[in-house]
């Protein structure tokens, strides 16, 4: 009988990837996010939302570490969703959307928002900045998670990528250079993941530099840090993290 293959799931990409350092890497991820939590200390009524949630890995472990957590996770892509049911489908607390407009008039007190934004172009950049702005109680806060991808973790990134794949997008040595210059690529390949709704593939070109910009307009950032070895600071680091409260017009 022939052997059929199975699907990759996101948690093959991520969590379970074959590659050692890329699993560690992501792992930390979840529980840095996880100590955000902590941190919070929640209590009853404490509503958590991941924005761009994936396949619901962090809010599962989030409900493990707190049994009683209300959590929401929006996620645009059917098969993203697909998996997220399947994990959250045990917990009578979590509901899964599918459109922004189905969280109308709510309100969270944590927001988590990890690798989304290196994904997207300007407009839907603006426009997830605003809602996850508009989604956040007054004393709230927001966790964005973004990857490093200037300067010298550019570099190393673009060199294990351009062994992989020499010649693609990402794997181009003038992108690679030019980001590690911290001067990426402006124009990027990007498709229609779901209908009006377009994303880049590719991590190079993203400059979170820029985004900091852009979430400074409506956030004030309490903190910035890189990981996963918080003590590297900038320069050796894969990611950056920045832990947000939503700035409100005075009255």
């Amino acid at each position: 009988m022939p052997t059929i293959a199975r699907a990759r799931t996101y948690a093959d990409q991520t969590i379970n990837d074959p590659n050692l350092l890329k699993r560690w890497i992501q792992r930390h991820r979840l529980s840095d996010a996880l100590q955000i939590l902590r941190d919070a200390n929640p209590s009853g009524g404490f509503e958590v939302l991941d924005f761009g949630g994936g396949d619901g890995q962090l809010l599962q472990q989030c409900i493990e570490a707190f049994p009683g957590l209300r959590v929401c996770l929006y996620e645009p892509t059917a098969g993203m969703r697909r998996e997220a049911e399947q994990k959250l489908s045990r917990s009578g607390n979590a509901q899964i959307v599918a459109d922004l407009g189905d969280l109308t008039g709510r309100k969270f007190d944590l927001i988590f928002c990890l690798e989304v934004f290196e994904h997207l172009p300007e407009k839907e950049t603006t426009e997830a900045i605003a809602a996850i702005h508009g989604l956040t109680r007054p004393r709230g806060q927001a966790v964005i998670g973004v990857p490093h991808e200037i300067f010298l973790p550019a570099l190393v990134k673009g060199g294990f990528r351009m062994v992989r794949r020499f010649g693609s997008f990402d794997g181009n040595p003038v992108n690679v250079i030019r980001a590690a210059l911290g001067r990426p690529p402006i124009t990027r390949p990007k498709k229609e993941i779901t209908p009006g709704f377009f994303y880049y593939r590719h991590h190079v070109g993203f400059d979170h530099r820029t985004l900091e910009r852009s979430l400074r307009g409506k956030f004030e950032i309490v903190s910035r840090w890189f990981s996963p070895l918080r003590v590297l600071g900038k320069v050796f680091n894969s990611e950056v993290y920045y832990l947000l409260r939503p700035r409100h017009p005075v009255t």
